[in-house]
């Protein structure tokens, strides 16, 4: 039998989604957009960089609200659970600088994410490590002879559950769930840690 491992999402998983609490704390509308609503994450973070621009909004005012941010109402506990009979990944499209207090709180799972450019506290660009990294992570898992289990909620998330032997939609809304609906839509981490269970055989 294979060594299973299981990859997750971060934002909308397991603590809330980082640009909608910015959206809250400044009154930006816009960046309440995130790969829920846009499919194509190129995109959606250049449109993220001209509003932080045109606001003047700098990386330390981003992170003064993600400092702020708690794990979602039993995430962690899901998490602790989860890690105390497998591995757990975290792939990400979030950014190292955002990602650290957040970690802490998770009590330092692994995390694969991207990194931003910065010049004088200002987001000037991001670096994406490789192009579909949730796909391209777990299909590198599966060449190390892992069954993978994995579980998001978002456009940016379904490559990942395709490319898993077991993929999971997890509190998903249902512009996601209704374009892929060959992927179980999940609303409770009970559930979803009893589907993980048995999908580790």
């Amino acid at each position: 039998m294979k060594q299973s491992i299981v990859t997750l999402d971060l934002e909308g998983v397991l603590v809330p989604e980082i640009w909608i609490a910015v959206a809250e704390k400044t009154g930006i509308k816009e960046l309440r957009r995130t790969t829920r609503d846009e499919p194509d994450y190129d995109k959606l973070m250049r449109g993220r960089l001209k509003i932080l621009d045109a606001h003047q909004l700098k990386l330390s005012d981003i992170q003064s609200v993600i400092g702020a941010l708690r794990p979602l109402e039993g995430g962690l506990e899901f998490l602790r659970e989860l890690r105390s009979f497998t591995q757990v990944i975290i792939l990400s499209d979030t950014f190292e600088q955002f990602a650290q207090p957040l970690l802490r709180q998770l009590e330092w799972p692994t995390l694969l994410c991207h990194r931003l450019e910065v010049v004088n506290d200002r987001i000037v660009g991001y670096q994406i490590r490789i192009p579909e990294q949730k796909q391209q992570a777990v299909a590198a898992l599966k060449r190390l002879n892992y069954h993978v289990i994995s579980a998001g909620d978002a456009f940016n998330d379904t490559a990942m559950l395709g490319e898993a032997n077991v993929g999971f939609l997890f509190r998903a809304p249902e512009n996601v769930r209704r374009q892929f609906p060959q992927f179980p839509a999940i609303e409770t981490y009970a559930e979803l840690l009893n589907r993980i269970k048995a999908a580790l055989g």
